[in-house]
């Protein structure tokens, strides 16, 4: 590292602080602030949101989406429920763009699921008014959202929110002030943004106007050998096709630069895509332009940038990696591996911009990771989201399940039927140059057996006439450690199936497995078992080890 390069380095950390919004933690009712180490090395840390349970949150007769009136796309229709958990859910049956902004909370547990502390992220209660301190919110039932990784250096937490007060609906939907597409039908507008938290729970936020339409899903932050950017992932685009140049580079991986200064100062710019995928890589004929890039997990691994894909019904559900070299990708028809030299990408996306409604962000350069899945999503089996590589030939990848309900005595009978969802182990093959799947774990998660939830309704849920119960349909967002005895630890986040109006807003779970890595045959004694539990009105959604955590990454 040269002299400037260290400076810089030594410049950023001493700004974090300073700058930085501290936030409280809830501890048997008192309000603390944060000490000067919060988070302990070795432990976990859970994203989970909580519902504020108002009633007045939505009025039965209330037209959706907000402000419906003013776009090209229209109203849905009247509002059927109002805001009282859980059948505020049911409004997804009219309007699809439908959500409610809610708090989110970091749990910090050790790694037999005792829980330490809380940090609470700054939010507020101000609908309708201006924002006059440091906010970030998920949407309540957005299923991708929240997911949490630790920095390139290990020593900060990332994730996605909105700049919004609680309790406002349809953000999740809504535009970006900079990107507005106007056959949108939410008619608001909304910041995204990622939030930075470093190991004494202190919170720096950067807006982006990426995501219009859409969410923003992981973030990382890569501060090594003197860079300050964040890689992050999501969708964008909620309207019609084709979609505005915007909403096309806002969408999927993004380069963004933080912002060390307070949500009130940002003037953010316009999105800068990090990276692109296209379909006709593959040789499969173009789709919906822009939706190919809808992603969910990122991670990073040997200086490669990763990303999934797992719903939509364009593109391809699969793992794909970035090529700084805009080369490797192009040259092997949309498939490859990374070279063994690689280096993380230190500048955007050069696209052709006379080119983004004729063949997207172009040239594109990242692909499938050789082995995975090349499938489009319209005939998927496969819906990857999180990723984890214990080492070089060892990937774990959570497969979130096809969200099928069907139902049929005491049983969703869609999830238990299914093979590939759960956490499958792909091994490398340097023989054939391309990863193969070893096995799927799926023992203990219970697939599509329902699950009782404390202060839940029993029976059916009158919109849907399924229960209200939920049951496991797959893991969503993973994280792990390697062991000193050659196995793996991982910890897993829950996806669900229910009778609720949106099965996102089921309250889900964390589950743990301890896997033997050198194994390349399913073995026969290792099981799942439940580390976490949402509560009534909760969800969990992000996981990931604590900063400053040894073997971590």
């Amino acid at each position: 590292m040269t002299a400037e390069m260290l400076r810089k380095r030594n410049y950023l950390r001493s700004i974090l602080q300073p700058l930085a919004l501290v936030a409280a933690t809830v501890v048997a009712g008192a309000i603390v602030a944060p000490a000067q180490s919060y988070f302990s090395p070795g432990n976990i840390v859970v994203s989970r949101s909580v519902y504020d349970n108002n009633p007045n949150n939505v009025q039965v007769g209330q037209i959706l989406p907000p402000n419906c009136q003013v776009t090209q796309g229209g109203c849905s229709g009247p509002a059927t429920y109002n805001g009282t958990y859980p059948y505020v859910w049911n409004n997804d049956l009219v309007d699809g763009s439908f959500g409610i902004t809610s708090a989110i909370f970091l749990d910090q547990l050790t790694p037999t699921g005792t829980l330490v502390n809380t940090l609470s992220v700054p939010s507020a209660r101000r609908i309708g008014q201006p924002l006059l301190a440091d906010n970030l919110v998920t949407s309540f039932s957005s299923k991708s959202e929240v997911s949490l990784n630790l920095s390139a250096d290990g020593q900060y937490l990332t994730f996605m929110g909105y700049v919004s007060s609680v309790d406002n609906l349809d953000v999740s939907n809504s535009n970006t002030p900079l990107v507005v597409d106007p056959t949108n039908p939410v008619g608001t507008n909304y910041y995204r943004a990622v939030a930075l938290v470093n190991n004494q729970g202190q919170f720096n936020f950067t807006e982006t106007q990426a995501y219009s339409g859409n969410n923003g899903r992981a973030a990382i932050f890569n501060n090594t050998n003197g860079a300050s950017i964040f890689y992050t992932a999501g969708n964008a685009g909620n309207g019609a096709n084709p979609q505005p140049d915007g909403i096309i580079i806002g969408a999927g991986a993004q380069f963004i630069t933080p912002l060390f200064q307070s949500e009130i100062s940002q003037r953010p710019g316009m999105p800068t895509p990090l990276s692109s995928f296209n379909v006709t890589q593959l040789g499969d004929p173009q789709d919906k332009i822009g939706k190919d890039d809808n992603f969910r997990g990122l991670t990073i691994f040997n200086n490669v940038v990763y990303f999934t894909k797992g719903s939509g019904s364009n593109g391809v559900n699969s793992v794909f990696w970035v090529d700084p070299t805009v080369t490797i990708c192009n040259d092997n028809n949309g498939v490859g591996l990374p070279p063994a030299n690689a280096s993380l990408p230190t500048a955007p996306l050069d696209y052709d911009p006379s080119l983004l409604q004729t063949k997207g962000l172009d040239p594109n350069n990242m692909c499938v990771l050789n082995g995975l899945p090349t499938t489009l999503s319209k005939h998927a089996t496969y819906f990857p989201f999180g990723i984890w590589f214990a080492d070089a030939n060892t990937l774990y990848v959570a497969d979130e399940g096809n969200g099928d309900n069907t139902y049929s005595n005491g049983l969703y009978t869609g999830a238990a039927g299914q093979t590939t969802a759960g956490l499958q182990k792909w091994i490398f093959d340097s023989t054939s140059g391309q990863w193969n799947l070893a096995y799927v774990l799926r023992s203990g998660l219970q697939l599509g057996v329902p699950y009782t939830v404390a202060g839940y309704p029993n029976g059916n849920n009158p919109a849907t006439n399924l229960p209200w119960s939920p049951g496991t349909d797959g893991l969503r967002n993973i994280t792990g450690i390697v062991n000193g005895d050659g196995t793996a630890t991982i910890y897993a986040v829950t996806s669900t199936v229910s009778g609720n109006g949106d099965q996102g807003a089921d309250p889900n779970q964390v589950m743990v497995i301890t896997d033997q890595i050198s194994a390349i045959s399913l073995p026969p004694n290792e099981s799942f078992g439940t580390f976490q539990a949402a509560g009534f009105g909760a969800v969990l959604r992000g996981i990931s080890f604590t900063p400053g955590t040894a073997g971590a990454h």
